[in-house]
Order: structure tokens, then C-alpha cells, then sequence
């Protein structure tokens, strides 16, 4: 039996997986670490305590399963995206904390390349808005903010990457400074055309082209794990950034198939194939996870709170002792009686792009009780998702291609059988839900499959792909196209002056 090792570095946890050659989960082990908050806008982690947890893991996931280092075919690596390490590559120090994804402190920096007129180019170059989101605008104020740093880094010795780089230099013992291309194409420095980074860019943003890493496909050799680490040496296959890995695990190969992460947020990806195309519909322009080959490319789209939002009814309105009992309250009345949450808690993410926006519950009447607060909770997951799918099928067909035709799903919100039946009667469509949940580290592990031959190749992993449940739609289209009128409607009253 081959066994595949899938680091999972993500914003609140480190997590190894060893799956079996069939994609079955052998062992798993989780660890939280610290969040940090210097200020209001500001989150960033220790890098030193993403390292650590993802090595205990490793070798805890190692151990319950009784394997050794032998038995191991390859080692797969996903991660947090956006999420900025600049390190000394003489000590492999960091310079600073992580700049967390979730970081604003850029806004203004943003601002000032937007009034630079450099919208346009960053558009067409990387598929992206110009947003604090990404690691660009991190970086440059890493440079500009940490005594001495700009100086290290034009004298060559300082090293940038996103987590997977960060995570492969310690691994390696500083033998390997890489990056996979879905995660070089979320740093507004990446040309997803000639998947290199850009001159230009890196000028604009005044970021020394020698900090980078190389830049390699989803599936390549990115180096070996020392022994020291696990026990023998193991070779690196895959690599990717977390959406884009969980596409890939979701064995999303084709254009116009599609999945939804239901997690904190959603996240939303539909493959494109080999077209480049922006988005008139609000969404952003990413490189896909892939094997060496021509570049490929997916919509993406974010909803900021998804899952969160059970989080805010248990620990806000304190409405539900624990996330495992929203169901059966939601379940309790046959609708949500007229109510309507938009849980626009910090802002509205794609395809609105509202970040001024707060969020509401309309349609209260003296009938209203809190399980129709719960379903209106619920439903407000699904709402924003739906209005995502029907961007990107906009998109999608506007340049000839076809709407999606069924949504797979994966994230801790998918085991929410009402919720899936309640996006699927907003879609129309199918959604699917997969055996094998943990499509993000299933991605990496399938990416490192690839790289070292326990796979032949994309159709095997097709075939491999097995859904659990298919839930149908059940809702008439004249009555779903109502229900989304009247969320856009709500979403309106969020935005009213």
C-alpha cells in the first residue's frame, strides 16, 4: 500500500493527513496555535508556531497511523494563501511575524497604487483586484516598517514566501526556496500568463526581485524533508494554496465544474481550462492547481461569513449551546417565516464588494422566534453562495462556455444536511457531496501522488472521486428566483446611506 503525507497549514490550525492510495483517511491530527492582534485591521501569526504545530502534527499523524518515513511515498503541502514570511536566509530567523491574509494594514498602500492608475495592469497581469488581501502590499510594508529590512533585502539576504514556502525552507534545512503557482498568483507580484513574476510589479511595489522564490508547477519535485524531521528523507511532490488545492481534491479538472468551501467563510472556484478570462461579474481571476502543463485558471469568489455566522448565534446571541444544534432549531419551523439575515459583519465580499456595509435581520414580525432567526441564519450561508454561482455562470456563458451543472461541496458547514438541501433549491443544480470530505489536504496529497507516480494521471483520480450524497433540487424556479429577490433586496437595505 502507497501512503501520501498531507501538511494542512491553516489560519487557525496546523493539521497532518495520511491518506491511502484510494484517497481514504488513515490518520489525522490537529493543532491550534496563537492568533495575534497588535491593533485593530492587524492579525498575524508567529511563524516559528506555524512551523512547530505542523511538525508535531506530522509526526503525531506518522505515529497513529503506525507508519514510518518508509512508508511514505511523498509528502503533499496546502496552506493558508496571502499569508506573508519574510525570513533571514543566513539564520532562518524571521524579520517579523506572518502578516495573516486577514491583515488590512495595507488598505492605504492599495490606495495609493489605485490612484496610480495601476488597476488595469495588475487586472490583466494577475486576475486580481488590487486588495490588502494579498501578500504584495504585506510585504512592501514589512520592508518599509522593520528597521533595517529594506537594506537585508537589496543585499540579498532576506527570503519572501507565503506559508508553503516558509514551511518548505525548514523542512529542506534552507535547501529549497519555492512556491507552487497558486500561491505565487495570489501575491499581486505573479504574471499568471507567463507564470513569472513580474518586473514591473515587483518595481511598483519596490520589492527586490531576489527575495522570491521559484515559482513551479502544482505537482513538481519542491525538494526533500530532512530526516532529521520524520524520520527519513521524503520528497516534497505538491504543493498548493488551500482553494485551489480543494478544487483539485474536488477533481474539478475541467471548465465550468465547480466547488464551495463551507468554512468560516465560503470560497467558491470554477475551472476556466486554459482561458484567461476576467470577470464582469465582481469575481477574481486565479491560476488553478495543475501538473506541468499549459497554465489553467478558475473564478474565485469569497463570502466573508458562511459558517460564522453559527459561530454568532452560539457565542453573540448565545441562542444555541454548541454549531451541532443549529439544524435541528432551523428545522423546528417549516420556513424562516419572512426573516432575512445578511450577516454582513465586516463588509460584503464578491460579487457585492461591499465593504461598508453592515449587517441586518429584516422581515421581524411579533411571530418571529429564534428558530426562524436559526433558518434565516442558514439561509443566508446559501443565499450568498447562490449569488456567487450565478455570477460566474453569467461569466461563464457571456464567453461561450456553459453553466455549471452541479456544485460540489466540501468544508465543516457541508454536513449540514438543511443547508445543502437549501443551497441546492436556490441553484437548481446538484450539490454533491463528496466521500471523502477533507478535499483540501486530499488535493495535496493527490498534487504529491502525481509528482512521484502512485497516480497515472487525472482521469485515475476522476474515477477515484466518490460522492457521498447528491441533494436535488426540490424548489420550483419561479419560487427560488423570488426567494434571491428578496435577499437582494435585503442586501440593498445594508447598503442604504
Amino acid at each position: 500500500m502507497s501512503y501520501l503525507l498531507a501538511l494542512d497549514q491553516g489560519t487557525s490550525s496546523s493539521r497532518s493527513i495520511v491518506f491511502d492510495r484510494d484517497g481514504h483517511v488513515v490518520a489525522m491530527v490537529q493543532r491550534e496555535f496563537r492568533q495575534i492582534y497588535p491593533q485593530p485591521g492587524w492579525v498575524e501569526h508567529d511563524p516559528r508556531d506555524l512551523w512547530t504545530t505542523q511538525l508535531e502534527t506530522a509526526r503525531e499523524a506518522l505515529a497513529k497511523a503506525g507508519l514510518k518515513a518508509a512508508d511514505i511515498r511523498a509528502v503533499g503541502i496546502t496552506n493558508q494563501r496571502e499569508t506573508t514570511v519574510v525570513w533571514n536566509r543566513k539564520t532562518g530567523e524571521p524579520v517579523y511575524n506572518a502578516i495573516v491574509w486577514q491583515d488590512r494594514r495595507a488598505e492605504s498602500t492599495c490606495a495609493a497604487l489605485r490612484e496610480r492608475g495601476l488597476s488595469e495592469p495588475v487586472l490583466q497581469k494577475t486576475g486580481l483586484r488590487i486588495d490588502a488581501y494579498f501578500s504584495g502590499t504585506k510585504l512592501q510594508w514589512i520592508l518599509d516598517h522593520v528597521p533595517g529590512a529594506r537594506a537585508q533585502a537589496e543585499a540579498g539576504e532576506l527570503a519572501f514566501g507565503t506559508v508553503d514556502s516558509w514551511l518548505i525552507w525548514q523542512l529542506t534545512g534552507g535547501a529549497a526556496h519555492v512556491t507552487d503557482h497558486s500561491n505565487a498568483a495570489r501575491t499581486m507580484l505573479f504574471n499568471v500568463h507567463n507564470q513569472r513574476w513580474d518586473e514591473e510589479l515587483l518595481a511598483a511595489m519596490t520589492i527586490p526581485a531576489a527575495m522570491m522564490p521559484t515559482a513551479l508547477p502544482s505537482s513538481a519535485h519542491f525538494g526533500e524533508v530532512r530526516a532529521e524531521w520524520l524520520g527519513g528523507p521524503l520528497v516534497i511532490g505538491g504543493v498548493a494554496g488551500d482553494q485551489q488545492s480543494a478544487l483539485f481534491g474536488q477533481a474539478c479538472f475541467s471548465a465550468g465544474m465547480a466547488k464551495n468551501t463551507y468554512g468560516t467563510g465560503c470560497f467558491m472556484l470554477m475551472h476556466n481550462g486554459e482561458r484567461f478570462q476576467t470577470s464582469q461579474n465582481g469575481l477574481i481571476t486565479t491560476a488553478a492547481a495543475q501538473p506541468p502543463g499549459q497554465p489553467q485558471y478558475a473564478f474565485e469568489g469569497s463570502v466573508f461569513i458562511g459558517g460564522a455566522v453559527v459561530q454568532w448565534l452560539r457565542d453573540g446571541l448565545r441562542a444555541i449551546p454548541s454549531s451541532s444544534e443549529v439544524q435541528a432549531l432551523a428545522e423546528s419551523v417549516p420556513d424562516a417565516g419572512g426573516v432575512i439575515m445578511v450577516p454582513a459583519f465586516t463588509g460584503l465580499g464578491a460579487p457585492y464588494w461591499q465593504p461598508e456595509s453592515r449587517g441586518a435581520i429584516v422581515g421581524l414580525t411579533r411571530g418571529s422566534t429564534i428558530a426562524h432567526i436559526a433558518r434565516a441564519a442558514l439561509e443566508s450561508i446559501a443565499f450568498q453562495s447562490a449569488a456567487l454561482l450565478d455570477a460566474m455562470s453569467r461569466d461563464a456563458v457571456a464567453s461561450g462556455g456553459v453553466p455549471v451543472a452541479e456544485l460540489r461541496v466540501d468544508g465543516g458547514a457541508c454536513v449540514n444536511d438543511l443547508l445543502m438541501q437549501i443551497q441546492a433549491d436556490l441553484l437548481g443544480i446538484p450539490v454533491v457531496r463528496p466521500a471523502v470530505i477533507e478535499t483540501t489536504a486530499l488535493g495535496a496529497a493527490y498534487l504529491a501522488g502525481l509528482q512521484c507516480g502512485v497516480y497515472a494521471g487525472l482521469d485515475e483520480l476522476s474515477k477515484q472521486w466518490r460522492a457521498e450524497r447528491v441533494f436535488h433540487p426540490t424548489l420550483s424556479r419561479e419560487r427560488a428566483a423570488e426567494k434571491m429577490a428578496e435577499w437582494e433586496h435585503a442586501v440593498r437595505q445594508t447598503t442604504a446611506p
